[in-house]
């Protein structure tokens, strides 16, 4: 069982939320999601200076994940109108 308070990686965030690992480094990026608020780098010292994995604080990305999920349709959902709209 997964704690709201918990850690999570990359990889088992993205499972948690069930969006790709790329749309949670994404909303990193574009600060949607806040460093050492929402996520925190590995202190992992084999990874550190370069490319440290990042942890999600599960409780606290919940609401961003959510309503960027609820505010973004899909590049599937994109590619199935662009076809619906060609077969017309």
């Amino acid at each position: 069982m997964i704690e709201p308070s918990m850690w999570l990686s990359k990889k088992e965030a993205s499972a948690f939320f069930k969006v790709n690992e790329q749309t949670l480094e994404v909303l990193r990026e574009e600060g949607y999601l806040k460093p050492g608020f929402h996520w925190r780098s590995s202190t992992d010292p084999g990874q550190l200076p370069w490319k440290p994995k990042a942890f999600y604080r599960i409780s606290l990305c919940k609401e961003v994940v959510e309503k960027w999920k609820d505010n973004h349709t899909s590049f599937d959902q994109i590619a199935a109108e662009a076809i619906k709209d060609l077969n017309k």
